[in-house]
């Protein structure tokens, strides 16, 4: 018997929200009756460094770890951490990406240039992929820190998750003084791709 799971790569750095988003994601799957397994990873994320989220949900679970060329989802809140963990997407996955550059340390210190093009040189190798400024979005909401909301809401979308059923794990996860940005955030998100 088939136990299809659904892996999603939630790839950023240091206070972006990744870890809230993957939160979000985890109980939405639960509240649709997945089992959920999720696994972070964020090293120097204070210093601008990467932080990854592994999101795995469906009828058994038995493993919190996504492998190489095993994501069916890489939500990308930085332009950069998407190319960086590209090899991760299977086949026929499906690429979103925060239109924003943060750069980094080699960068900042000017040992490195922050490579053009990004999103164009991932569209050569993967057919599906959405670019869209959730930055820009967050901030009509009010708060550029609900970001990873609005990316929240393209993929729940794409997946074909339930909008009440999103709103209702985010009510659960996101602070009380909050919820209202990021609700307005999520909506946003769901709007901007059909």
């Amino acid at each position: 018997m088939p136990n299809p799971v659904t892996n999603v790569l939630i790839v950023g750095v240091g206070g972006q929200g990744t870890l809230l988003a993957s939160r979000i994601l985890a109980q939405v799957a639960r509240q649709l009756g997945h089992d959920v397994k999720v696994s972070e990873v964020h090293g120097m994320a204070q210093r601008g460094g990467s932080v990854v989220t592994q999101v795995r949900f469906g009828q058994r679970v038995y493993s919190p770890l996504i492998a190489q060329g095993e994501a069916d989802v890489i939500l990308a809140f930085e332009k950069l951490e998407a190319l960086r963990w590209l090899p991760y997407l299977k086949a026929g996955g499906q690429v979103i990406i925060n239109d924003q550059s943060v750069d980094p340390l080699p960068v900042l210190t000017g040992a490195a240039k922050y490579p053009e093009g990004i999103p164009e040189k991932i569209q050569e190798v993967v057919p599906n992929v959405v670019v869209l400024n959730a930055t820009e979005l967050a901030i009509q909401c009010g708060n550029v820190r609900a970001a990873n909301v609005v990316l929240l809401g393209v993929l729940t979308r794409l997946l074909g998750f339930d909008e009440t059923v999103c709103l209702q794990a985010l009510a659960k996860t996101v602070p009380p003084i909050a919820l209202a940005i990021n609700e307005q955030a999520f909506k946003l998100g769901m709007a901007a791709v059909k």
